[in-house]
């Protein structure tokens, strides 16, 4: 009880002292029922919510515990100090709510399209891309590649239709198959 009284008779200036230099407790409380109570009202000011205001008091409380040894008293009164550093946690606050963080993670199945819309665009360039790697091909391979992909005929429904051997056929097939993977190699 006597330690509470000798701190009580300290001035606020003299209270941080023995903060910093002993981190004494008791000076600690006794500035703590003193300031908290007017930071917090003075944060209210700004228009935050009770329980922001009191949250953004106590980590000012809590940065004169860590640091007090940064108060100069011949710069400052310790009042002056803790309700600069309030507001600036005020304005640090402020800042965070204004440019709040997100986390893309939580929000990808909202951003995720429904569908493939690339499908189109994909479809078209492949489409231009196998066109081009035809035009590679000799008319001979070109006209059984078209007779199998595009008519849908069977190997034997090829050479019934062109009258050319079954294995001429298949070789050409082949043949077209290796010149269309050299040209669209990437593409499969």
């Amino acid at each position: 009880m006597e330690e509470q009284n000798s701190a009580a008779l300290l001035s606020h200036e003299q209270l941080v002292v023995l903060v910093a230099k002993n981190k004494d407790k008791e000076a600690f409380k006794t500035l703590f029922y003193h300031f908290a109570p007017r930071l917090k009202s003075y944060l209210l000011n700004f228009k935050i919510g009770n329980q922001k205001a009191e949250e953004l008091a106590q980590e000012v409380m809590m940065i004169l515990w860590q640091k007090a040894e940064k108060f100069d008293a011949e710069k400052a009164k310790l009042s002056t100090w803790l309700f600069r550093v309030a507001r600036n946690k005020f304005i640090d606050h402020s800042r965070r709510q204004k440019y709040a963080t997100v986390n893309a993670e939580d929000h990808m199945k909202e951003m995720v399209a429904p569908e493939r819309t690339d499908e189109p665009f994909e479809a078209q360039e492949r489409s231009t891309l196998i066109i081009e790697a035809m035009k590679k091909l000799s008319t001979d391979q070109r006209t059984v590649i078209e007779l199998s992909f595009f008519k849908e005929l069977s190997h034997s429904e090829i050479a019934a239709e062109t009258g050319l051997p079954l294995g001429t056929v298949k070789s050409r097939i082949r043949m077209a198959f290796q010149v269309l993977r050299n040209e669209l190699g990437e593409l499969r």
